[in-house]
């Protein structure tokens, strides 16, 4: 390692375990009322007549919401630590859950799918910062706990839907303010020590990136990081949006039914985020990203075309694998360019999040053009992707 700045020097520190199990709780709490909006698709389908291009907008704005200000709140907080940012976060979320409750017509919809993603845009790159700052060194394991408590969210979020806001309709949603306000509580507990961390922290020699990489270099790897991004996030994106509609059509299942099998791979996804960033610290990040994004390929070529038990063995599979890329991407990507973790992180999370929206949208338009089925035959080759981190750089992790 090449950079000089405390973060990059883990035998001086130590691992703060309840900052990284108060902020993974927060993210879990976040990602949790981030995915009710997806899970409740099929309702709102349902009540106000939307087409999958419809749907497909309404990911878009949350996600593009989400995506567009993460960069720049993670550079504006790079020079100008704002603790207490965090729980302002939650009170956007908190908006837009009573916005989605009361909607009473698409253009609301929106608004509240807006108000959603700009919560999100200012929780994940601080709440990153926070576990980097927390530790101790240990890079990997500390994005990896943050990234699980998101994923724990974004799997229970379907199955709560499920259970409370389908069967007693889209005024329940309001009962998951209960939920924001505890992260609020959470995350005010978080930025305080944040604060007195910033108060204590000494000036650091400014980090320097690795000169072995030339710029061109490191631009090409981060196109490379851009692209495997794009393959992860629009196959899960074809998941998180579509997957309950697929397992309705093609297999006829009731909504609350298919919310239940999103779980599962949802809760796959969650413990293979967790298992990502310890393996890479142990044996590199490359090798990591190359078997997360790749790997799942064969399985995901196998599933539009297998039965209702062998699909659920195989998105449990599926998202097991691909979500153990993100942490390692994260890391990795801080490591190519020290100093700058708060604007990594924003571009990272944000641009996960728009190729994510993105997906989401044009999936919408050919799932409406051809059918919901045929989707999911397109987006099986997209872990092809993975075959290109053999053009990465070595960082020296």
């Amino acid at each position: 390692m090449t950079a000089t700045t405390a973060e990059h020097q883990p035998a001086r520190q130590t691992t703060s375990l309840w900052v990284l199990f108060a902020i993974s709780f927060s993210h879990l709490l976040n990602d949790l009322m981030q995915a009710l909006l997806p899970a409740v698709y099929p309702l709102l389908a349902q009540i106000y007549a939307l087409d999958f291009t419809q749907i497909g907008l309404i990911t878009l704005v949350n996600q593009m919401t989400a995506s567009l200000l993460q960069p720049l709140v993670g550079y504006y907080t790079d020079k100008y630590p704002k603790p207490y940012s965090l729980p302002i976060a939650m009170c956007s979320t908190l908006s837009g859950l009573l916005v989605l409750s009361m909607a009473s017509s698409f253009p609301m919809l929106l608004l509240a799918a807006a108000l959603i993603g700009v919560g999100s845009s200012i929780f994940h790159p601080e709440s990153s910062r926070v576990a980097r700052m927390a530790s101790g060194g240990r890079l990997g394991f500390a994005q990896s706990l943050f990234q699980v408590g998101g994923n724990v969210g974004t799997a229970i979020g379907p199955l709560l839907a499920a259970f409370i806001i389908i069967p007693r309709g889209q005024g329940s949603v309001s009962w998951f303010a209960i939920v924001a306000l505890t992260a609020i509580a959470v995350l005010f507990a978080v930025s305080t020590w944040y604060a007195g961390q910033n108060r204590m922290q000494k000036p650091q020699p400014v980090a320097v990136r690795n000169k072995s990489i030339s710029r061109a270099g490191l631009l090409g790897a981060f196109a490379i990081l851009a692209l495997l991004v794009l393959s992860k996030n629009v196959y899960m994106a074809s998941m998180t949006s579509f997957y309950a509609f697929f397992l309705i059509e093609k297999f006829g299942l009731e909504a609350s039914s298919a919310q239940l099998y999103l779980f599962v791979f949802l809760g796959a996804a969650a413990a293979g985020t967790f298992i990502g960033g310890p393996v890479g610290d142990k044996v590199g990040r490359k090798v990591v990203i190359w078997v997360s994004i790749l790997g799942p390929l064969p399985f995901t070529l196998a599933l539009p075309y297998v039965g209702l038990e062998l699909s659920i063995v195989l998105t449990a599979i599926i998202g097991f694998i691909l979500a153990s890329a993100f942490s390692a991407i994260l890391v990795y990507a801080q490591e190519l360019l020290p100093g700058r973790v708060g604007m990594i992180a924003g571009i990272m999370f944000g641009f996960a999040f728009g190729m994510g929206a993105l997906g989401a949208a044009v999936l919408g338009v050919v799932a409406d053009a051809t059918s919901i089925i045929f989707v999911f035959q397109l987006c099986s080759f997209l872990p092809l992707a993975g075959l290109l981190t053999a053009l990465l750089p070595n960082t020296g992790d």
